[in-house]
């Protein structure tokens, strides 16, 4: 029982895994697709406001507005070229500043001749600063740059900036755009996974039924086993009874260690001492199961033990279906043995007919346990092995018939 819950979580686990390894990749890859493009467009907005300065903090305009005194035409320019920049390079906002603090240009009129809002200690120390903050027009992402003097000193700095709400209406829609093939992807992995589920379902169904059938022939295997070296040991006590002329001996042994029915011998049946000593055997079975044989025998190729094993089989199973009356008629026709066994029995339903002869199949119940569903699978193939074929169908009493032909073994 154990090792029945242990295999059934393994394959509980095997059926659930390509689900959980689709979810995990697509999850995995679209969460590190997003990451890569959060990342991607701060980079990208990081070298706009940082191109956008470098390249004003170089334009002569610039230099000439911050090295001649405030109020000067060039300083009175700037802000129309700020604007204009802002515009094309699309940044939120251009301010040029002098070395003191105090803006030049903003976007914003009344911040214009005020100290900026954020530390440029460091830009005005020569430095070139990337930095995310507050500001009067909200967070951004800005970059500071220095605007050097032709000595070398600095003259004042250029500070461009991005909102970050700008930044993240961008990721918001970069994401927008990739949810659709994370999506297509997921349900395209959920279709192969759930193929390939159902296909690991009809194998494991496979190879459960291979095994219960393993084991059931590996049972049966066993049962015949035993009693195949049962009757092998009678049958050397029967001989050697015999071969020393002890023949009442020999019948005491059988009566004493089998199950079989003595009757008296037909006399009027004198055929082929093989096939007479089947028939009183099949009848007196028969008769213990409160059913009597009819036969009907017209051949006069002997009949050989495969053809005797099919006869005796299907009789066997009329009478222990209930059968009152089985009538066998066993034919020999242009080198072939054409038999009939019918009964007054229950009869076969349409729906079990099909599978009548598959082996391990039976409508009696297994008490003991060694397995049934063998007898009509050896009729079966034995017919075929002789070139023939067996039919069922309805008997006129209502019962089963079965039909067969064989050929005749010369």
């Amino acid at each position: 029982m154990a090792w029945w819950r242990r295999t059934r979580r393994a394959r509980m686990t095997l059926l659930i895994l390509p689900t959980v390894i689709v979810l995990v990749c697509v999850g995995g890859t679209a969460a590190i697709a997003i990451s890569v493009q959060r990342d991607s467009i701060r980079d990208a907005t990081a070298e706009r406001v940082s191109d956008v300065a470098s390249g004003l903090a170089d334009l002569d305009q610039v230099h000439a507005a911050l090295e001649t005194p405030d109020g000067s035409p060039a300083a009175d320019a700037l802000q129309p070229l700020a604007s204009l920049v802002e515009r094309a390079a699309g940044v939120d906002y251009v301010v040029v500043m002098d070395t003191n603090g105090v803006r030049l240009t903003h976007p914003t009129a009344t911040e214009r001749g005020l100290i900026v809002s954020t530390d440029s200690s460091a830009v005005l120390a020569g430095e070139s600063v990337l930095e995310m903050g507050d500001g009067t027009i909200g967070r951004t992402l800005r970059a500071k740059v220095p605007v050097m003097g032709e000595n070398g000193d600095v003259v004042g700095a250029i500070s461009t900036g991005i909102l970050s709400s700008r930044m993240s209406q961008d990721f918001e829609d970069a994401v927008r755009q990739l949810l659709p093939w994370t999506g297509g992807a997921l349900v395209a992995g959920m279709i192969a996974s759930t193929l390939l589920t159902a296909s690991l379902r009809r194998r494991l169904r496979q190879y459960d039924d291979a095994a219960r059938e393993l084991e059931t022939t590996s049972r049966m295997s066993r049962a015949l086993r035993e009693q195949s070296h049962e009757f092998d040991t009678r049958l050397h006590v029967i001989r050697g009874l015999v071969a020393h002329g002890e023949p009442g001996e020999a019948l005491r042994y059988i009566d004493q260690t089998t199950t079989v029915h003595a009757i008296p011998s037909d006399p009027g049946f004198t055929g082929q001492p093989l096939l007479r000593a089947t028939l009183e055997a099949l009848g007196a079975e028969l008769g213990a199961l409160d059913s009597r044989l009819e036969a009907d025998i017209d051949v006069e190729s002997d009949v050989d033990d495969h053809v005797l094993l099919v006869v005796a089989n299907l009789c066997r199973n009329a009478g222990e279906a209930g059968a009152a009356r089985v009538h066998l008629t066993l034919r020999e026709a242009d080198g072939r043995f054409v038999g009939v066994v019918d009964d007054d029995g229950p009869g076969i339903a349409p729906e079990t007919a099909g599978r009548l002869f598959a082996r391990g199949y039976t409508t009696k119940t297994d008490p003991s346990g060694a397995g049934r569903g063998i007898g009509l699978d050896i009729v079966r193939r034995t017919v075929t092995g002789r070139t023939g074929s067996i039919e069922i169908s309805s008997s006129e009493s209502g019962g089963a018939r079965f039909a067969f032909d064989m050929a005749v073994m010369r």
